[in-house]
């Protein structure tokens, strides 16, 4: 279905784009999106650079285990994809790395323009600093040329610990800052964002398809805002 998307998009027939919220200060563009497992194809999928697929996912059972998200290997082209891995524990034996690691091979392999892996973990605040050393010995593990992404709770930037996000600041290229949770955009986001300024290192801006936004006052301006990443949704 992906692909079906895409040869629509190459053929040069007009998409109409689909809206990323009801803000209308915000332009329904699809620079960069998630797209999980379940989510029907869509056209803003054709229209979008930078994709974020939902690969695995780290269960915390006894014993942890590694399940693949998505049944087939996506064949994207020589668009930017980074493949996702939406994580319970960060409790990790070998085997779970060598999973992780088999199936970025497998994906590149294929074909797809692997850039990155994005970490999906709700990291707690006050222990950034633990998080961090979780990151590290995954970095070291990953490809030289494999890019480390993390998405990221919005009370990081308000309230989280300097030494914690100097910490990650040296050890991801990107983090994503989530303003909604679940299907749902969390109340006072601006609040949150307000606090950007903590932050030194390089952030998007997660959106949820459909969701309000409002843009904080000189968010354009701030040296280490990279953009957006929209979560792709199915219709109610």
């Amino acid at each position: 279905m992906i692909r079906a998307v895409i040869a629509i998009a190459a053929s040069g027939v007009a998409l109409l784009p689909v809206p990323i919220a009801r803000e209308p200060r915000v332009a329904p563009v699809y620079d960069a999106v998630w797209l999980w497992a379940g989510v029907k194809a869509q056209p803003a999928l054709a229209t979008a650079k930078r994709l974020y697929l939902l690969q695995g996912q780290v269960e915390a059972t006894d014993p942890v285990r590694y399940a693949a998200q998505r049944a087939a290997i996506p064949r994207l082209g020589n668009r930017e994809v980074w493949m996702v891995v939406r994580v319970e524990t960060l409790a990790w034996s070998p085997a779970i790395y060598d999973q992780l690691l088999a199936a970025l091979e497998r994906w590149r392999a294929a074909g797809n323009r692997v850039v990155g892996v994005q970490i999906d973990f709700d990291a707690r605040t006050r222990h950034l600093e633990d998080y961090a050393a979780f990151l590290r010995g995954l970095r070291a593990r990953l490809p030289s040329d494999c890019r480390l992404g993390i998405t990221g709770l919005l009370d990081w930037s308000a309230n989280g610990d300097p030494k914690g996000l100097d910490a990650l600041a040296g050890m991801v290229d990107e983090a994503v800052l989530q303003i909604y949770q679940g299907r749902h955009v969390i109340p006072g986001y601006q609040a949150y964002l307000a606090k950007l300024d903590r932050l030194r290192l390089p952030f998007r801006i997660g959106l949820l398809q459909g969701g309000e936004w409002a843009p904080p006052p000189g968010l354009e301006a701030n040296p280490w805002f990279r953009g957006y990443v929209t979560f792709l949704r199915n219709p109610d």
